[in-house]
């Protein structure tokens, strides 16, 4: 299977004969794992600085079991924040990090929204939000430069892995048109990004700073795939997308599709927008997610 292809987008339309072969992969993509040795908490400093000083948020460190340096994910959770009601790392965050763990790669999850008082942002109107895009690329920046000191990771094998809010921070965080990103010591391997708002980055202009691979749903009615194909079908030779039709938001997801009122944001603003999973979606998304990985965090 082909993941990588300059100046190409592509769609994939599955059918039953495409997403029974996914079973015989023999890697169980399908069901929640546990993370390997769980997680410890660490403080991680973000560019963004509060009175005067980097302002420190919550990271959650899923070591792999390696002896020696290995690759690193930073993982970015999207605008319901990364943690459950007990205030401890969701669903999501700890199926990935088990799967990222299981091939000898660390990872580690940021949280962007508790460090700042807030719990969720997804029911926040865009352009009220206290935390925005900049934040969250200045999050991403800190948290790169911290993970390149940290013994036993390979500085030089880096990736970045996000989720709708947190797949636009992936953007805004390896956009050589920001600044702060242009001077950045540390650069991702490859930036992966599941359904992100390409809306911005589109007006603005992306020039990646490494290889991209977008992900979409094009049935998304929360951060329509439109514009990410079109950013990535205008010019930057370094972005992939994958899509996948009839698939909404959070695809990867194993919840059903249901529609959320208190969503303000979205294609249709004031109607809500849907959220569920997709198994064709899920099950294909995260084996290109491991296939892509495991061509640039090789040696």
């Amino acid at each position: 299977m082909l993941i990588f292809q300059e100046h190409f987008v592509t769609i994939w339309r599955w059918g039953a004969a495409i997403f029974a072969s996914y079973f015989l992969l023999g890697t169980a993509f399908g069901q929640p794992q546990q993370p390997v040795g769980g997680a410890q908490r660490v403080q991680v400093p973000s560019q963004d600085r509060a009175d005067g000083q980097p302002l420190m948020l919550d990271g959650w460190w899923y070591a792999a079991s390696v002896l020696e340096p290995a690759p690193v994910v930073l993982m970015l959770h999207g605008c319901g924040g990364m943690l459950n009601a007990r205030g401890e790392p969701n669903l999501r965050t700890k199926e990935y990090a088990a799967l990222l763990n299981a091939r000898g790669w660390h990872a580690l999850a940021l949280d962007s929204l508790t460090p700042r008082g807030e719990k969720e942002i997804c029911t926040q109107r865009i352009g009220t939000r206290r935390i925005t895009q900049t934040e969250r690329r200045r999050d991403a920046l800190g948290a790169l430069a911290w993970l390149a000191e940290q013994p036993g990771t390979d500085p030089a094998r880096i990736a970045l892995l996000g989720w709708s809010h947190g797949g636009s921070a992936v953007l805004a965080a390896t956009n050589l048109n920001h600044p702060d990103v242009a001077r950045a010591g540390v650069r991702p391997r490859l930036a992966v990004a599941f359904y992100p708002g390409c809306e911005v980055d589109v007006r603005r202009g992306y020039r990646p700073s490494t290889e991209a691979l977008l992900m979409l749903g094009l049935a998304d009615d929360w951060t329509p795939a439109a514009p990410c194909q079109t950013l990535a079908g205008e010019g930057p030779p370094r972005v992939t997308v994958l899509a996948w039709e009839g698939a909404y938001h959070g695809f990867d997801d194993t919840a059903p599709v249901r529609h959320r009122a208190d969503v303000p944001n979205g294609a249709n603003p004031g109607q809500g927008v849907h959220r569920g999973g997709h198994p064709e979606a899920r099950q294909a998304s995260q084996q290109a997610l491991v296939e892509a990985l495991q061509r640039v965090l090789a040696r």
